[in-house]
């Protein structure tokens, strides 16, 4: 597919790449030969400025479930536009979404609103050590909560380290906080739990995506994990920025049966705008108000904070997900397309891991099964690059991780993802 032909889509990229660092906005960084500016999007496709389409499974990172510019979101936020952007005080619409999210979630009696899932995590952080009082938190080794300081420690992408030592994942960070946040395996229940007895008196919170990145939980992790944070009094935290409300109505809290103390939310609860969210028990949310021994609460002011327009997409979002058969048909679609992938690596003799559960989908090209960070650092990083290529050749655009999928992704672009993925692999088998 040849793209950024004319000389105005040219002249874009030129820009882009004058006055924007990498010529990105921080996210996807395509080679030059395939890099190309999305003008629109609609349903399950995006349309660059030049009107060439692909089947989008990358959805804005996550958000999007119901496809672009979807009628009833549209129209919510249409209407609230009349009726003003933004007020910094307290309106209807965020705390209609404030006591849809607590009818939602199992952990969530109290609400407190964000704008993006790295200020989630970044709250929920600090409210579990207001509130234990202790500094050092645990996380695991390849997880991903956004780019605050203490979230990029030992992140993805990174060689590991020895365990619980955490390695700086940005420049910028002060070394200091490497001495603040422990490391543990992902599923692996024993050295976890052997960490946190050994810090336990020091630990202000655990937090765990509890589906990290597109590693699944074993079964007993999480359960386990919750028993021993719940017998030494230490706040588990899930980070569902991207779980919640994909997994289930109730996110992977609700999926996997076992409830954190606290949650940071995001993506699909903002309908495509930005909204996140620190929700979690009432005790814990009273950090938030109610002054500590030395007289001060937690500081969380945002100019956007629960923004009327987000807010209005995030209840119309909700509104259509509650709908019957959302998510059997969002798990179908998921697995639809995970048994093509898996079908097609068998069928071009090509070694892989075929990742995922709900709605998401991946593939790590590698012999080896898969179920820790370090495991997916066995996969074949240039078969990566190339299948990645040639979707977005042959009209699907996927991230180099996860792919999202949405509900209106129809049988057809299912048919035609398949046959896609047969090209891309014909491609792969042969590098």
């Amino acid at each position: 597919m040849a793209l950024a032909q004319s000389p105005a889509h040219q002249e874009l990229l030129a820009t882009a790449q004058r006055v924007l660092p990498g010529g990105s906005n921080g996210n996807v960084i395509l080679p030059p030969e395939q890099a190309f500016v999305i003008a629109a999007g609609q349903g399950t496709r995006v349309y660059d400025v030049e009107g060439h389409c692909w089947i989008d499974y990358l959805l804005g990172s996550g958000p999007m479930i119901l496809g672009h510019a979807h009628p009833e979101v549209v129209a919510a936020v249409q209407e609230q536009l009349t009726k003003g952007s933004t007020f910094f005080y307290l309106h209807e619409k965020a705390i209609r979404l404030a006591e849809a999210i607590v009818d939602a979630m199992p952990c969530a009696e109290q609400v407190r609103f964000t704008s993006s899932g790295t200020e989630a995590t970044f709250f929920a952080l600090r409210v579990a050590r207001a509130f234990r009082g202790r500094d050092k938190i645990l996380k695991f080794e390849g997880a991903f909560h956004g780019s605050h300081d203490y979230a990029m420690m030992s992140t993805e992408g990174q060689q590991p380290s020895e365990l619980p030592r955490a390695v700086r994942g940005s420049a910028g960070i002060p070394q200091s906080l490497e001495n603040e946040v422990l490391i543990a395996p992902f599923n692996d229940l024993d050295q976890t739990t052997a960490i946190i007895e050994r810090y336990h008196q020091d630990l202000g919170a655990v937090i765990v995506e509890p589906f990290q990145r597109m590693l699944s939980p074993v079964p007993g992790f999480l359960q386990g994990l919750r028993e021993v944070t719940a017998h030494y009094g230490i706040p588990l935290i899930f980070d569902e920025v991207v779980t919640s409300f994909r997994f289930a109505y109730g996110g992977a809290q609700e999926y996997y049966g076992v409830t954190p103390d606290l949650a940071a939310i995001g993506k699909i609860v903002g309908g495509g705008y930005p909204l996140a969210a620190v929700v979690g028990k009432a005790d814990m949310m009273s950090t938030f108000v109610e002054p500590n021994e030395d007289g001060v609460a937690i500081g969380q002011v945002g100019t956007l904070n629960g923004n009327p327009i987000a807010a209005a997409a995030g209840l119309a979002t909700l509104t259509v997900l509650r709908q019957p058969g959302t998510y059997q048909r969002l798990h179908e679609l998921g697995q639809q397309l995970r048994s093509i992938l898996q079908a097609t690596l068998r069928e071009h003799h090509v070694a892989g891991q075929v990742l995922g559960d709900g709605p998401l989908y991946h593939v790590v090209f590698t012999p080896q099964p898969i179920h820790n960070y370090r495991d997916t650092l066995t996969g074949d990083t240039q078969k990566q690059r190339v299948f990645h290529r040639e979707l977005l050749n042959h009209g699907v655009l996927k991230p180099a991780s996860k792919g999202y999928i949405s509900l209106v992704h129809s049988d057809a672009d299912v048919a035609e993802t398949a046959k896609a993925f047969d090209a891309a692999m014909a491609q792969v088998a042969h590098n």
